[in-house]
């Protein structure tokens, strides 16, 4: 009995032994790594050990980008971090941050390398689309912004809200301070981004970094950050219209990704989006990153007026060879005389709104200022100007905005129903401003409005 005691006491000593054994080399033994988002995918073979260097340093501590670039056309084609983000020894932008790189021995040699990649860079390789995208009104929005509207955009914001609201679509004027972006104009990738080599625009407004997927670009979703709302309602439009329907029903089929060859209609996609109208290869019609080579009618002014007359930024071609080129595209999937009969309302609902609302809106506006009745140096600072103002950027951009796209809840119940109700209001007040002969009396101005700053342009 004595004896099963011992052996028993034996077995426990030696089952105590190997618990702390193992304890021990448990809490010495490391941790196994944590994956990767990159875990199990392979670098592009022909990789320089500069370019290595720059993927191993971002995987550790911005995997996310580099997962997205090795997802992307650039990986396949070994195009690297070096080859958009190098810039020349002393040009502007180039960053100070990667200096303790440089000194780590981690690069090799010495790489001026920018944060800022513009559209110049991409130039490098897709000189054709980056020529027609300087030209276009995206890329010069900065300049329009600060003429259109009376430069209220620019006149009536804070400093904060113009930064994070209207210039998140529009883009900032980029600044570099002391080797680094000066972050009172970072991050921007908007459209007008003035960038600090002078060039104009971001690509990756829609072509987001870093995949710059064209599948992504096609989709209407990739205008909708910047074209939706109570003034620029086109992504609303577009789902409110048929080509939105058939979107939503066989959008899941569409052969997003297809090649400029490959992307017809009726293979790739049954119905146009927002990029197939306004960018694409249709056909005989040419693509284009301008967007204004499509449009007949400026519709984002306070008057319908032909692009090319648009003095802010006048388009380079005709309207008549723009309504050539888009009836090029309608015509893959609709007769001439569907084409011709939507055209030509669209036509007459302009011609409309001008005459009937617009035109003598304007003139009573031109009668008070020549009376002295309102205050032309600070515009919206009184009931009128702001009436006048809400009158042509809601209701009358809507309503022609939803002739443009086939949006007839827009043309009419946002647009020319609104317009209606508006418009004998406006006038009214006018008339009895006129009749009394007293100068109107000022609003006082919300905080951050009439900062004093300089224009874009």
């Amino acid at each position: 009995m004595r004896r099963q005691v011992r052996l028993g006491g034996t077995f426990v000593l030696a089952l105590a032994t190997v618990f702390a054994v193992t304890a021990l080399i448990a809490k010495t033994k490391k941790p196994a790594p944590k994956p990767t988002p990159a875990a199990g995918m392979k670098l592009p073979a022909g990789l320089s050990a500069e370019a290595k260097a720059c993927v191993t340093c971002h995987l550790e501590h911005n995997p996310g980008l580099v997962v997205d670039w090795l997802k992307s056309t650039h990986a396949g084609q070994e195009t690297t971090c070096l080859e958009c983000h190098r810039a020349a020894k002393n040009a502007p932008g180039v960053s100070s941050a990667h200096e303790a790189q440089y000194r780590g021995g981690k690069w090799g040699k010495v790489i001026p390398i920018t944060a800022v990649v513009s559209p110049k860079k991409c130039g490098e390789c897709h000189e054709d689309q980056v020529a027609q995208y300087a030209r276009s009104k995206m890329a010069n929005t900065l300049r329009i912004i600060s003429k259109l509207d009376h430069g209220l955009p620019v006149r009536l914001e804070g400093r904060l809200e113009r930064k994070t609201g209207c210039l998140v679509c529009h883009g900032t004027i980029v600044k570099i301070k002391a080797g680094r972006v000066d972050r009172s104009t970072w991050p921007s990738v908007g459209v007008g981004r003035k960038n600090p080599d002078g060039s104009l625009g971001s690509c990756s407004s829609c072509h987001t970094r870093h995949r710059f997927s064209r599948a992504e670009a096609r989709r209407p979703e990739a205008c909708k950050q910047c074209h939706m709302g109570p003034d620029h309602p086109q992504y609303e439009v577009f789902m409110e219209s048929k080509h939105g329907a058939m979107y939503v029903a066989q959008g899941g089929q569409y052969k997003w990704g297809a090649s400029a060859d490959d992307w017809r209609p009726g293979i790739a996609y049954r119905a146009p989006t927002c990029a197939t109208c306004h960018f694409s290869r249709v056909g005989k019609v040419k693509g284009t990153h301008d967007a204004t080579e499509r449009l007949a009618w400026e519709v984002q002014t306070p008057r319908s007026i032909r692009p090319e007359n648009f003095k802010p930024w006048p388009a380079k071609i005709k309207w008549q060879q723009a309504r050539a080129n888009m009836k090029g595209v309608c015509g893959h999937c609709h007769s001439p005389g569907w084409v011709d009969s939507f055209f030509a309302d669209y036509d007459k609902v302009n011609v409309f709104y001008n005459t009937k609302y617009y035109d003598p809106a304007a003139r009573m506006m031109k009668k008070l200022y020549a009376r002295g009745l309102l205050d032309k140096k600070r515009f919206f600072d009184e009931r009128l100007e702001q009436d006048f103002y809400k009158l042509w950027h809601y209701p009358g951009i809507r309503a022609r905005t939803g002739a443009a796209m086939g949006g007839p809840v827009y043309t009419w119940w946002v647009g020319f129903y609104d317009l209606k109700v508006a418009f004998p209001r406006f006038m009214r007040r006018a008339r009895a401003l006129l009749k009394s002969g007293k100068k109107a009396k000022p609003y006082k101005l919300i905080p951050g409005a009439y900062q004093p700053h300089r224009l874009p342009y």
